[in-house]
């Protein structure tokens, strides 16, 4: 069975959400109405207040507040890497950049891989696991996103010629919409491992979890197809693509399946024109470069340059599996690799350091950035102790083009 993002589909997706939000509304006139009547009954029965006691008087705080313990993850064991209390530099509070005005939040990770030694460990600890202690900075966003660099799928042939095949489980994929996951890029050297009909899969089961997806379709118009959410009033556009993929039937065509390619950038390009002309901000995520390499290469540089003058407001990039530098270029910004975020873990530290990118976008495309260092420990990422945190920073600064990161992952422009 192909697969195809239909029309209708996004129209009984746009009628939910209108329902959701009517339910939303009604719900909150009859809570409001409740508690209208509730302290009227209550000055009935104990006067109108006048010696100013608020004994017994319900606290708005209560419900769901900004600083509330509500939102908190259980932690089944003590924070073993940093605990975010004891450095106020790092903490959730301070993960947003802020900005005046209506403005949309985005928290920004790199490769996902629940497949392989990350899934068995989410068989043993629970397949909310690896996010338990970065939970709290992507609820916080309006709209998370990362790279999902397996195939979900129980079908299918495994590559040929590959020293890695990947195949993740069904079960994760309520862990990632839990964690606060709403956008997931399919355009990688991986989520082909069991060919089409695992890619298939992987769509439909993101479909049935309510999580966006760009990169890849049933053929290359439908993979090169932004992504649009919406949130704040203002609409976030998505396009992902790839610069690798291990062979050239990977790639999507006009009667071929497969992933958005960017060895030749022109499709890219124009679907972030497309993008550009439907959204507000438009995030580009790309998978390309050299592993372990801690800076761009060319093609890296060129492409990330390419996409801004289409009318990218931030690249994302990811595949080096460690992180690289940030540039400030035509008031745009690029993230060169955020490196692995949920990973396998292996011998190098390097690959082990992590972090979510918070920006705070305006409707007139503007962004504020900051990064929140993290290290990952069996494939759970972590904030970071406060002094290694600085030196992560430190080193991502020197790192970076035409911008600098602050002590406390402010992320500015650098003349």
């Amino acid at each position: 069975m192909t697969y195809s993002r239909s029309r209708t589909q996004h129209q009984q997706k746009s009628k939910r959400r209108s329902k959701t939000r009517m339910l939303l509304l009604v719900n909150g006139i009859l809570i409001g109405c409740i508690a209208v009547a509730a302290v009227l009954v209550w000055q009935s029965r104990n006067g109108s207040g006048g010696d100013g006691t608020t004994t017994g008087q319900p606290h708005a705080q209560s419900i769901g507040s900004p600083g509330s313990d509500a939102s908190e993850p259980l932690d089944p064991e003590p924070a073993s890497e940093a605990e975010p209390e004891a450095s106020p530099s790092y903490d959730e509070a301070s993960a947003a950049p802020e900005t005046d005005g209506d403005s949309v939040s985005l928290a920004l990770v790199g490769d996902i891989l629940p497949a392989a030694k990350v899934l068995d460990l989410m068989k043993i600890n629970g397949y909310d696991y690896p996010f338990l202690k970065a939970r709290p900075v992507l609820e916080a966003a309006d709209i998370a996103a990362g790279n999902l660099e397996t195939p979900i799928t129980a079908r299918g042939t495994p590559a040929e010629d590959k020293q890695y095949v990947f195949r993740g489980a069904a079960e994760a994929v309520p862990a990632l919409k839990e964690a606060g996951f709403d956008f997931l890029s399919l355009a990688n050297n991986h989520t082909l491992d069991y060919g089409w009909e695992g890619l298939s899969d992987t769509m439909d089961a993101l479909d049935d979890a309510d999580l966006q997806h760009a990169g890849s379709g049933n053929d290359d118009r439908e993979a090169f197809s932004p992504a649009y959410i919406e949130s704040n009033g203002i609409t976030v556009g998505f396009v992902s693509v790839t610069r690798v993929v291990p062979d050239v039937s990977w790639k999507a065509d006009r009667s071929h399946p497969g992933v958005a390619e960017a060895y030749s950038p022109d499709r890219a390009v124009a679907a972030i024109k497309e993008a550009k002309e439907n959204a507000d901000i438009v995030v580009v995520m790309v998978h390309w470069g050299v592993e372990r390499a801690d800076r761009p290469v060319a093609h890296q540089t060129d492409l990330a340059h390419r996409f801004v003058d289409a009318g990218a407001d931030i690249v994302v990039g990811s595949h080096p599996h460690v992180l690289q530098g940030f540039e400030f270029y035509k008031d745009k910004w690029i993230a060169y690799s955020l490196g692995n975020f949920v990973f396998s873990t292996t011998s190098s530290l390097k690959t082990s350091e992590t972090g979510v990118l918070s920006a705070e976008c305006g409707k007139d495309g503007s962004c504020a950035l900051k990064f929140q260092p993290m290290f990952a420990t069996n494939s759970q990422p972590a904030p970071m102790e406060e002094t290694a945190g600085k030196a992560l920073l430190a080193q991502l600064s020197e790192l970076s083009y035409g911008a600098s990161v602050e002590e406390d992952g402010t992320i500015v422009a650098r003349n």
